[in-house]
């Protein structure tokens, strides 16, 4: 299990060249990721069958659901909701003390999951696995299929598709979350916690503080800087400050480690 956790850590740092579009936008210029299908499906069945082996899973299945969910309504009004299905076909039971919450700290993920002990990311579920850094939409016209040309932006839509798909997997990865927490963050950047960010608008919002028994902040920075929030200066004081009031445990760490 370990050699296939290695596994999939190698596979996502190939994959991790592109960055996941979390809370930006997705400019007109881009369409649907082409092979989508192939692609998803192919990165199922590596994960069902290599990463995190699970047979009772059908990655058609998955496939077919995730395809109604974007075709059931406009490519600017695909709810949370209408992914329902598709992530009850994929329930995941998901290990305590070794959920790794990450916001604006895509370039240190990877190196930093390298050299410490073995933490699951939202990328290392199901969902994160198959469809992260691809880009979906269907075409305005029904029945077409998906829009291979452009895709709007996330600004534009009261509901994007790509972006209703990962708050509801974000949202369930926070619930599952329990025992002890890691959150990395980038002091190398104002804002290093940002309330309009995946993590601050919705996994904080979801964490459970009788279920998470510790939550531990790592600040992590550019190897030549700068040096602009710590665990005593900028937003990260915030974040702590909500720890505090909804009755968390916590610890922060302003990290040696940089890249």
């Amino acid at each position: 299990m370990l050699g296939a956790r290695k596994e999939g850590i190698v596979f996502r740092m190939i994959l991790g060249s592109v960055m996941l579009f979390f809370l930006m936008d997705v400019t007109a210029e881009f369409g649907t990721t082409p092979n989508i299908k192939q692609i998803a499906i192919e990165r199922c069945h590596r994960y069902v069958t290599l990463v995190n082996p699970n047979p009772k899973y059908t990655c058609e299945a998955v496939w077919q659901e995730f395809e109604k969910a974007v075709f059931r309504r406009s490519p600017c009004n695909v709810q949370v909701k209408d992914y329902k299905k598709m992530f009850q076909a994929i329930p995941q039971i998901l290990p305590c003390d070794k959920l790794l919450f990450w916001s604006k700290t895509r370039g240190f993920l990877e190196r930093y999951a390298a050299i410490t002990e073995p933490f699951w990311t939202l990328e290392d579920t199901l969902v994160g696995f198959v469809f992260n850094d691809l880009i979906w939409c269907r075409q305005l016209a029904e029945d077409r299929g998906f829009d291979y040309q452009s895709c709007p932006k996330w600004s534009a839509c009261l509901n994007h598709p790509v972006y209703s798909l990962w708050k509801q997997a974000s949202q369930n990865f926070a619930v599952a979350a329990c025992g002890n927490i890691t959150v990395l963050l980038n002091g190398s950047i104002h804002h290093a916690f940002n309330k309009k960010s995946m993590f601050g608008s919705v996994e904080l919002d979801n964490l459970n503080p009788r279920m998470v028994t510790h939550v531990h902040i790592k600040v992590v920075y550019n190897l030549e800087g700068p040096f602009m929030e710590s665990c005593t200066q900028g937003s990260i004081m915030g974040l702590i400050e909500v720890l505090k009031q909804r009755g968390f445990h916590w610890t922060c760490t302003d990290s040696d480690f940089n890249v």
